[in-house]
């Protein structure tokens, strides 16, 4: 993975990967075209029907093993109800990496913007919601619950995130996904997707499909899962993952880890997070603090070309904390170590995040 331009996994690889990606128009103007005739279709929005535009705005300060740099982030999310079973949704990432061009040189700027997804979907019952257009790719937790700069702890994703995520983290095709069986003590959710080939220049993808399925105890309030994924071009290779989520109703900790396993190697990444309470001497002014932890090893297995894993065994550990401000304002610290043969290095990270949310401005019917 190239560290001058990663400031997390996700947009990380995506942004090397799309530099080289030549331009296509087919899929995108199929995929616009879609989206379109469904808004054009669509009966007039109720007033309780109104779009919203929502996301996040935040800006980075990493050192990666001595290597600073400044990243201001800006991820829109645009969500477009059509009557009661049609949602339209829409996310892109503007992202921008200053830095100094060599160890005592200027600082230069670049900038990736990147198309995350854009969906139509259609929501049959609780059991079955299909989905067509690009969506995140539904491997493990992490790329789809977890991604969002506003979301995730350290920015800084998990050393084994390409694993099933391959291309760009976005597939373009389809999907289906609801819960099989809902019973009072559990659920049973599944997904399942295709993915066609595209070189786009904002719509790359690898032809693949998978599933994912998991179970969900909502009294204890922990969701296991297994995931698959058959890659369909190139090795044609298989990955295959686990997840946990757990919060306990009891206390205010969140516990989330993944394993994943791909032919070029294997790994997996542990979480956790405690919200602190506002008793004791300490006061209210800690109720907005979270203490953040997280390990996490991977196991090179074979070379790999282009699959921005770790070139050899890797292990790293984060500590870090989440403050939590009014007005949906994080300011987010972390520290990590990382030991690996290719050698040791320390990352530190700082950022502010700003969460937004708002009706879609110009829209008819719009806020009440």
């Amino acid at each position: 993975m190239d560290s001058k331009i990663r400031f997390q996994a996700a947009p990380a690889w995506k942004c090397v990967e799309k530099k080289y990606l030549s331009p296509s128009i087919g899929f995108s103007s199929l995929l616009f075209g879609l989206v379109f005739l469904a808004l054009c279709s669509s009966p007039v929005l109720a007033q309780s029907e109104v779009p919203v535009i929502s996301g996040s705005f935040g800006f980075l300060y990493s050192k990666d093993d001595g290597q600073t740099a400044l990243q201001p982030i800006l991820t829109p999310v645009v969500l477009v109800p059509l009557g009661s079973h049609f949602l339209v949704e829409a996310s892109a990432e503007l992202q921008g990496y200053v830095a100094p061009s060599s160890l005592h040189g200027p600082y230069t700027g670049q900038f990736f913007p990147t198309i995350e997804y854009i969906q139509l979907d259609y929501v049959v019952n609780s059991h079955l919601t299909i989905v067509a257009g690009r969506f995140l790719t539904p491997f493990n937790i992490y790329n789809e619950r977890l991604g969002p700069i506003w979301i995730h702890n350290f920015q800084d994703g998990p050393l084994i995130y390409p694993i099933g995520t391959r291309t760009t983290g976005s597939s373009d095709g389809g999907m289906v996904r609801g819960d099989l069986v809902s019973r009072p003590g559990w659920q049973l959710n599944y997904t399942a997707f295709f993915s066609a080939l595209s070189n786009g220049t904002y719509f790359g993808s690898g032809r693949a499909f998978g599933t994912r399925g998991g179970v969900f105890f909502p009294r204890q309030r922990l969701e296991v899962g297994m995931s698959f994924q058959r890659f369909l071009q190139d090795e044609r290779s298989n990955s295959y993952g686990a997840y946990v989520s757990w919060q306990p109703a009891t206390t205010s900790l969140d516990i989330k880890g993944e394993y994943a396993h791909s032919p070029q190697g294997e790994g997996y990444w542990a979480e956790a997070a405690y919200r602190l309470s506002g008793a004791g001497w300490l006061g209210s002014g800690m109720k907005n603090l979270q203490p953040l932890f997280r390990v996490q090893q991977f196991f090179r297995l074979a070379p790999g070309t282009n699959d921005f894993l770790p070139t050899a065994n890797t292990q790293r550990v984060d500590f870090g904390l989440n403050y939590y401000l009014p007005h949906e304002v994080r300011l987010n610290a972390s520290y990590g170590r990382q030991f690996s043969s290719t050698g040791n290095s320390n990352n530190w990270t700082v950022d502010v995040t700003y969460r937004f949310l708002t009706p879609l401005p110009f829209w008819p019917k719009g806020a009440p």
